[in-house]
């Protein structure tokens, strides 16, 4: 008879099956399929419609980086992380599900769909920090790293599975379900696919994650309204995480504007054509889930300090290979580092931030963690905005993220990891027994 399989064990895959189902929506909708689709379609010319989806993308990241760190601290003190989850989560899904269902055509699409897609977003950020502050609950203190980067690895692996599928199914140039041509149905439906991917793959976690913990305050209001005063309090506690938090706003920001602006300076330098820069966007994301697969268990053995310290020094040098060879096959290599060092780096931020939380309090500072992700995300594209226009020149444009790379570095020399570890009021975690190895 086959021994019943190990809770734990199946508790770690469902918690990691969750980054392979969120990741259908960043893939498909905020970057390769739905975005440039309503850029050409829900607008007068391709112009206003980035400006709209741009728009739509700012003011979302405004809401989540007010909401985040009230809900987190309000699902710490209601003992409701999974509930959170759960609600934030179908609430994207939906919200996702009936973009499918806004044609052009309608009055006032363009407003609708981005109204939509705003609610989407919105709650698929708060969904991650929910996520985030179940992994030291998940996965035992010895192998957080090897778990969260197994996590994002297949994240990245999910994501371009779900593309994939899309373009077998929906967009290809000879799809295998022959839907209605009209009015871009099948863009709009890749939406669909999107819904039942994230909830389909949802559905192992919502069964299986750790049961509530018992409420610090009953009143949802008074938790509300309690959290920003006592998550400051809380934060000045813990000086080790306020320092991981300001380096991480840091080089987060170099890395937000590497994502966002390495297709188009592709394009611009080397000459790329959309279906290079397609496959350009394919390779680097093939690059950081290897990337954040092999460096996990480094993460365990020599911490996540380290490994964001590395990852800076190799996206660091591959960003300063980017930016001064003219060589396409240079470009290439620096890209596929670039890509490779992204994964770790996502990973060992997120382990870290776990390694450094007070238990009572995980969700209330992942949603700060949010937060320093999105406080200033406009510092990076702005600056190399203006480097461009000042030197006419996309290279000195792309140099600025050395900057941020730079400083976050050097802020996150002096954060302590182990000093940190523990928390206000805790004792540092032991190595536990009998968790899977």
């Amino acid at each position: 008879m086959n021994p019943a399989p190990d809770p734990k064990k199946k508790r770690i895959f469902a918690w990691c099956l969750y980054d392979w189902a969120n990741s259908a929506f960043t893939t498909l909708v905020v970057t390769f399929v739905y975005a440039p689709w309503f850029s050409q379609a829900m607008a007068p010319d391709p112009a206003t419609g980035t400006a709209l989806w741009a728009r739509g993308v700012t003011g979302s990241a405004l809401v989540i980086a007010l909401l985040a760190p009230l809900l987190g601290a309000a699902a710490d003190r209601l003992g409701r992380r999974r509930s959170y989850l759960i609600q934030s989560t179908l609430l994207c899904i939906t919200a996702t599900a009936l973009l499918a269902f806004i044609p052009p055509s309608l009055p006032h699409a363009a407003l609708l769909a981005l109204g939509l897609f705003i609610v989407a977003n919105v709650a698929f950020e708060l969904g991650i920090v929910f996520y985030n502050a179940l992994l030291p609950e998940v996965a035992p203190p010895a192998r957080l790293g090897t778990i969260s980067g197994h996590g994002w690895g297949l994240g990245y692996l999910g994501g371009l599975c779900c593309l994939s599928l899309a373009g077998l199914l929906l967009i290809g140039e000879a799809p295998l379900l022959r839907l209605p041509m009209a009015e871009g149905f099948p863009s709009r439906a890749s939406n669909l696919l999107v819904a039942i991917w994230f909830l389909l793959f949802s559905l192992p976690l919502f069964f299986l994650a750790p049961a509530e913990r018992p409420a610090r305050d009953s009143r949802t209001g008074a938790a509300l309204l309690a959290g920003p005063r006592q998550t400051l309090a809380d934060l000045r506690r813990c000086p080790e995480v306020a320092r991981f938090l300001l380096a991480h706003l840091l080089y987060n920001d170099g890395l937000v504007t590497i994502i966002a602006f390495g297709g188009i300076y592709a394009a611009g330098v080397f000459g790329m054509a959309f279906s290079e820069v397609l496959v350009f966007g394919i390779v680097l994301n093939v690059a950081a889930g290897l990337g954040a697969f092999l460096l996990g268990k480094a993460d365990d053995r020599l911490g996540g300090k380290a490994i964001i310290l590395a990852s800076l020094v190799g996206l660091g040098g591959a960003s300063l290979l980017a930016v001064l060879t003219h060589d396409r096959t240079l470009f290439w290599l620096a890209a596929c580092v670039i890509g490779f060092f992204t994964g770790p780096n996502q990973s060992a931020s997120r382990s870290l931030m776990a390694r450094l939380t007070p238990k009572s309090q995980r969700a209330e500072f992942f949603g700060l963690f949010t937060l320093s992700g999105k406080l200033t995300s406009f510092l990076g594209p702005l600056l190399l905005g203006w480097a461009t226009a000042h030197w006419h020149s996309q290279r000195a444009g792309m140099a600025t993220v050395l900057l941020f790379f730079a400083a976050g570095g050097l802020l996150m020399l002096r954060v302590r990891e182990k000093r940190g570890q523990s928390g206000p009021g805790e004792e540092k975690p032991l190595r536990p027994e009998g968790f899977p190895v």
